[in-house]
This record gives structure tokens, C-alpha cells and sequence, in this order.
């Protein structure tokens, strides 16, 4: 009985790199001469060969899969009072997006918001849980940024996930910051005592948020330059239109558009009205609350553009504030340092939010 075999030679199995076929009316179990330079390969051997190949492509392709965190796509890595909650909002407007829920799952960083610190390898299966949809998957977790080790988890996991990273003049950053922990009273839930914008800024859960270049470094050892989408938060009020384009064609979105309204999507200072007695009771008995019943609930509100702590009973109307001279006094030397290696860096110019600190520092005296 005669037949026709048709053999080839994987090309990293061949000596010479060049791939070899074969096709040659054979009687059945004869050896087949395949023609390499240096071998003379039976059949049995060569469907060994082409079977470990084969093999080892799958084992490629697993390992690949492993690698990604199929439930994620892209992120907003940072940084807080930067236009983090603006940016993300009006992106998921869009249908080809989907935000995750919470907007901050912080699966990835050890920073667990301002506060909160977990050293444990991330859960990532915990992902399955934050979207619903089909659009583009983002995490808008901003404490991602400053995470010491989140580059190195992400660049094992995703290394081509495209990094969007909003930034703030560092100084007002952190004076919104700082105003945002005391008016909320996470500082004394936590144990701490930031009364003092002075020796709140001697703690780097607040001023580590506000060392660009430190951060930058760290995330430039596991991803190139180029996945990396900077913006300034002054241009989300400036020119709204032109950031959301450029993130669109960033992550490769299809055209939309977008509703600006900055009074409905950002997390203002206003908004953050110091809790009286009778909201510390409401948030109290709110947290008791399981969150697959609290979950929906909160959804409904947030659709609504509705805010149950804006009652005037559960609490009262923050004062408006700004940065002042001993503000930038304080931050100046190590922050207008930081902005300049910050630029060598990544080429991004920082030369107005240096002038302006030292401008502001200068009133001080």
C-alpha cells in the first residue's frame, strides 16, 4: 500500500534555520530521507518533533494568556486632585469604555487610598467583579502611581496596557489634598493628626503623591515612555475637548460626544462638606449595610447626580481654601527639584508649575 506523506521540519529544529518539506510516495513504517544539513530523520521523529513544537507553541500562548489580566484594559494610574474623577466620568460616557466599579477597586497598588496599606499579592481575580459591559476596561485606581511595586505587578501582568497619568501643579495638589482628609475626617479615623499642614506634609502618604519623578522612575524600569499618556488638569478645564481627544485616539476609542459639564463629574472641594454628628451616624449605619445591597443603591444616587451628605443636617458647607505663601514655603525646595528631573524624564515641560511655586514662595518672606 502506497501513501503520501507531506513533512515538515519546525525551522528551530533545523541547524541551518531554513525550514525543509518533504513530499514523497513512501510504502507505509519505510523511513522518510527528510533533508536537513546535517540529519536523516525518521517519520517517528519528525511527528516527535513537530508534536514538541506544537506543544510548546500552546505552552507559549498559555503563558501569554497568564500574563494578561484578561479583565482589564487600560488604566488611569493617578494622581488624586488631579482631575482623576473628572477624566473618568466623562470617559464613561462613552460605550466604548467601561469604568470600573468602585472607580478605585485598588487591586494592583499596596496603597489602599490615602490611609490603607496591604502588602499581599494583589487578588486579581477580584477584577471579575468590577465591570459590567463590553467597552473598554479601565481602572481609575490613582493611588497606582506612587505604589512602589505596582510597575513591577503590572509589567508582569499587562505589559502593554496603555497608563494614563493626570498631574496637578504638585504644591495646590497637595494643599486639595490635605483639605480633602481634614474636611472628611480620615486623618483621625486613621490615627493620625494632619491638622497641621506642615507635619502633614512630613508624611509621605500625603507627599508622596506629589514627587513626580520619584514615582516616574520606578514605572521607566518596567514600561517605555511611549505607553505613557500625561496630562495636565489645568487643560481638562481649558480645553476639555482636546484631552478627551487625545485619549481617545490614546486608547484607540471610536469618536463620541462628550458631555463637559465640570459641575457634574468632579470631586470638588465644595462638595466635600464637613460631616456633623448626625452624618457620622448616618455613615456608621450605611457601612453596615452588605455591599451587594448597598451597591445598587449607590449606583441609583450617583446616576441621579444625587449626594445624601450635601444635607444640611448631615453636614455643613466647607470653607474655600487655596494654597497659600507657607504652603509652597514648606514644599518648594524638594518639589521644584523633583519637577525638574520629573521633565528630564519624560520630556513633559514643567517649567510653569516650577515658577509658579517659587513665585508663591517668594511672597512668604
Amino acid at each position: 500500500m502506497r501513501g503520501i506523506w507531506h513533512l515538515s521540519v519546525p525551522d528551530s529544529h533545523v541547524d541551518n534555520k531554513c525550514p525543509c518539506g518533504l513530499v514523497q510516495v513512501v510504502e507505509p513504517y519505510q523511513a522518510i530521507p527528510v533533508r536537513t544539513t546535517f540529519h536523516v530523520i525518521s517519520p517517528t521523529a519528525v511527528l516527535f518533533i513537530q508534536a514538541v513544537d506544537a506543544a510548546m507553541s500552546l505552552s507559549g500562548q498559555f503563558c501569554q494568556g497568564e500574563s494578561r489580566v484578561g479583565e482589564v484594559d487600560a488604566f488611569i494610574i493617578g494622581v488624586p486632585k488631579a482631575g482623576t474623577t473628572w477624566l473618568a466620568n466623562v470617559m464613561s460616557q462613552n460605550p466604548g469604555v467601561t469604568l470600573s466599579e468602585p472607580k478605585e477597586p485598588n487591586i494592583v497598588a499596596t496603597r489602599q487610598g490615602t490611609f490603607g496599606r496591604d502588602p499581599t499579592d494583589p487578588d486579581w481575580s477580584r477584577y471579575e467583579e468590577c465591570f459590567s459591559g463590553d467597552g473598554l476596561r479601565v481602572d481609575a485606581s490613582i493611588h497606582t502611581f506612587a505604589c512602589p511595586l505596582a510597575p513591577s505587578r503590572l509589567s508582569s501582568r499587562v505589559p502593554n496596557a496603555p497608563m494614563i497619568l493626570c498631574l496637578r501643579e504638585p504644591v495646590s495638589r497637595a494643599f486639595s489634598h490635605w483639605r480633602m482628609i481634614i474636611d472628611t475626617e480620615e486623618d483621625a479615623r486613621n490615627g493620625a493628626d494632619w491638622s497641621d499642614f506642615y507635619v502633614a506634609w512630613g508624611d509621605d502618604r500625603l507627599s508622596g503623591d506629589s514627587h513626580y519623578a520619584i514615582s516616574m522612575k520606578r514605572w521607566l524600569e518596567h514600561f517605555p515612555l511611549d505607553q505613557f499618556l500625561i496630562i495636565d488638569s489645568q487643560r481638562m478645564r481649558n480645553d476639555p475637548g482636546g484631552v478627551l481627544g487625545e485619549v481617545g485616539g490614546f486608547l484607540g476609542l471610536p469618536d463620541f460626544e462628550y458631555d463637559f459639564d465640570p459641575s457634574r463629574h468632579a470631586n470638588s472641594a465644595t462638595d466635600r462638606r464637613p460631616i456633623t454628628n448626625v452624618g457620622r451616624a448616618v455613615r456608621f449605619l450605611f457601612s453596615l449595610i452588605p455591599s451587594s445591597i448597598k451597591k445598587p443603591i449607590v449606583s441609583t444616587l450617583q446616576a441621579r447626580d444625587i449626594n445624601i451628605y450635601a444635607a444640611p443636617v448631615i453636614s455643613r458647607r466647607a470653607e474655600k481654601a487655596a494654597a497659600g505663601p507657607e504652603h509652597y514655603s514648606i514644599c518648594a525646595d524638594s518639589l521644584c527639584s523633583d519637577l525638574k528631573d520629573f521633565e528630564s524624564l519624560t520630556g513633559f515641560d514643567t517649567s510653569h508649575w516650577v515658577e509658579s511655586i517659587e513665585s508663591n514662595r517668594q511672597k512668604s518672606s
